[in-house]
């Protein structure tokens, strides 16, 4: 099986709460996670997120830098993702395509929800990391 690369959008507003999906679609169906997907072809990483977003929370981001690389796999699968800082730019939050619900979540809301595999370190070591917003990749 060939990896699969995918993209993820790690999105906090300005009181702090993070952007979350809850997955409609396997790999991770009912699970919440960051809106992300897989790289179409001719399409670089910053347009993939972007898209991502869009399709999955009606949300326009600008994309700035890489804030992780994660590996995801099972029997079925083999995900390489790339998770990058992004901030709302325009749009209205409301859950689209293969997203059953998308909302800002509060940091202490994140241990009542079921979380993706490995979520919730990621998103803080991205809380505690993230860099003065920058678009530079």
């Amino acid at each position: 099986m060939t990896p699969v690369v995918g993209v993820g959008a790690i999105v906090f507003d300005d009181a702090g709460r993070v952007l979350l999906i809850e997955r409609g679609k396997p790999p991770s169906a009912g699970l919440w996670s960051v809106p992300g997907g897989k790289l179409e072809l001719h399409e670089t990483l910053a347009q993939a997120v972007a898209r991502e977003v869009r399709e999955e929370t009606g949300l326009v981001v600008e994309v700035g830098t890489l804030a992780c690389v994660l590996e995801r796999m099972a029997e079925d699968y083999h995900f390489v993702i790339l998770d990058y800082f992004a901030r709302v730019t325009g749009g209205q939050l409301a859950a689209a395509s293969d997203a059953r619900a998308a909302r800002f979540v509060d940091p202490d809301e994140l241990r009542a929800l079921a979380l993706t595999e490995g979520l919730a370190d990621v998103l803080a070591r991205a809380r505690a990391t993230q860099p003065p917003w920058s678009t530079s990749r």
